[in-house]
């Protein structure tokens, strides 16, 4: 669905912004932002302070191109080692390949600090727009995109408040879906494991959707394993041994995402265990990288390459809704029950 929000008109920060918040000429305000010139301690933390607070960065286009805009679109994305954004990039390298834009990639690591210094750098080059995942960023990093003057779309969440656009999916919904599935298959004692915690906040709303899930059944979670390291199948297999050797009464077991799930369902076939009679198990994503397994891992799409595609469009102004700005695109992923789901 597709929805117009209230469109505010925003407008590019300038020297004269800081200027006054800080109480300082614009010269000054420059020469500071610049790194020349004899200013006071005390006067370079004033204007540094109030472009922070404010969101403003610097324009490194200088001379006849500094009015202009350059055609790249920023895109900040958390991880290159999780197979789940590469398919996001596709989506919009493909949907920008006759606009005329380029997208230029920058990590974040799941870090805060990371995305608001790569968000910084990005937005000093005056791209046409900029493409982020999640809604979740420092208070800095928001009065950047919020002062930007410029088309931004949160991409992969819509639980939460938005910039400017969003397309994505409900994290908090697909979690409670899973629950409900696994519930309905007659599965009891479950546990779950996730990595990147807590700083994937996409991977915590599955997990509190899935609570939520559990707990309409009277169900609590039995146990759970966290790392706080990326996503690997060797993850998944020594995370499941873990949890199973702790709580062997298991019964299913509902990882974070599906390479950990991948890891998992293979340390399960190499000790024996009846998948999915007397342990199931799930993953989220639907990466391609389960149709070589010796058994379909259930899962959830997680819509990404249209998340892109669609991210692209309403920053290439070719959105169907032709709304500029303030656009809600909300996905629905659908549940792959695969081969480790008892049917009924």
């Amino acid at each position: 669905m597709s929805s117009n929000g209230p469109a505010e008109p925003r407008r590019t920060l300038t020297l004269r912004d800081v200027s006054e918040a800080s109480g300082v000429s614009e010269m000054t305000v420059s020469r500071v932002l610049r790194n020349r010139g004899d200013v006071s301690d005390s006067t370079r933390e004033r204007v540094l302070e109030a472009a922070k607070r404010l969101g403003y960065v610097p324009n490194k286009i200088a001379g006849a191109l500094a009015s202009q805009r350059v055609n790249l679109v920023a895109v900040i994305i958390p991880s290159l080692s999780n197979l789940v954004f590469p398919e996001v990039l596709s989506g919009i390298s493909e949907e920008l390949e006759e606009s005329g834009l380029q997208p230029v990639f920058g990590v974040t690591n799941y870090s805060a600090e990371r995305e608001e210094a790569v968000l910084y750098e990005m937005l000093s080059w005056r791209p046409t727009g900029v493409i982020i995942a999640g809604l979740e960023h420092s208070d800095a990093a928001r009065a950047m995109l919020q002062n930007a003057g410029i088309p931004i779309v949160e991409i992969m969440d819509v639980d939460g408040t938005p910039v400017d656009s969003v397309v994505g999916i409900s994290h908090k919904r697909a979690g409670l879906e899973m629950a409900r599935a696994i519930i309905g298959a007659g599965y009891r004692r479950i546990g779950f494991l996730g990595t990147k915690m807590p700083h994937d906040h996409r991977a915590r709303k599955r997990l509190e959707g899935f609570e939520a899930g559990l707990a309409e059944a009277g169900i609590e979670l039995a146990d759970s394993e966290f790392y706080s390291g990326g996503s690997a199948l060797l993850k998944g297999r020594e995370m499941t041994e873990a949890i199973l050797k702790r709580s062997p009464d298991l019964d299913f077991l509902y990882y974070s995402n599906d390479m950990i799930g991948a890891g998992g369902l293979l340390y399960c076939l190499d000790k024996g265990i009846d998948v999915p009679g007397k342990l199931g198990l799930a993953g989220f994503n639907g990466v391609d990288l389960l149709d070589g397994l010796p058994r379909k891992l259930a899962t959830m799409d997680a819509c990404r390459r249209e998340i892109g595609r669609r991210a692209a469009q309403i920053i290439s102004g070719h959105s169907d809704a032709g709304l500029i700005g303030g656009e809600h695109v909300e996905l629905t992923p659908v549940l792959e029950p695969g081969d480790t789901i008892r049917q009924g």
